[in-house]
């Protein structure tokens, strides 16, 4: 009797054993599962940031072979041409082209090249340019149409902001003028 109860409780232990390796070895196949999941996952959000950088970089070659068109030839230009038509034509290309500057650094941003901060470094600089100002001055009512809550809104606001300061300032030291605002 003795024997039966012994072997019986070893043919538990086992089968209680072989349940706890079935349970481990199940546990260890979803966690392997899971993580090819969260790899799988990765890598396409991975692939989709390329894609954008892509896309952006290819929209940046565009719009400037785009301006580089109406800079070279005022005919082209005035396809896109918004501004004041008392405007001389001279003047329309060197916005075309101060358009150009700005966009750059614009998709430097937004291609995460450039923080925050240091576009606000570099925004600082190109509109020391009093052709610059001028540009910004002309293509207000371009940027009236961006959705408010548009990355090129917001950045808008913050040149208007900038150029406030800078003229404001009481200081021939530019660079030390105006605070980027927290990212």
């Amino acid at each position: 009797m003795a024997t039966r109860k012994n072997t019986a409780g070893r043919v538990g232990s086992i089968a209680a054993g072989l349940m706890l390796a079935t349970a481990t070895l199940t546990l260890a196949a979803r966690q392997r599962r899971l993580e090819e999941a969260r790899l799988h996952v990765k890598r396409l959000e991975l692939e989709e940031l390329n894609s954008r950088r892509t896309a952006l970089a290819h929209q940046q070659r565009m719009h400037w072979e785009l301006l580089s068109m109406a800079i070279a030839d005022p005919s082209l230009g005035s396809v896109i041409d918004t501004y004041d038509k008392n405007i001389p034509a001279e003047k329309r290309r060197q916005f075309f082209y101060a358009n150009a500057w700005y966009v750059n650094l614009f998709h430097l941003y937004r291609s995460g090249i450039l923080d925050q901060e240091e576009l606000f470094g570099r925004l600082r600089e190109i509109f020391q340019s009093p052709l610059l100002r001028e540009y910004w001055e002309a293509s207000k009512g371009q940027r009236a149409t961006l959705k408010e809550s548009s990355d090129e809104a917001r950045i808008g606001l913050m040149v208007d902001g900038l150029i406030k300061d800078l003229d404001e300032a009481d200081t021939d030291e530019w660079w030390v003028v105006g605070n980027p605002p927290p990212d």
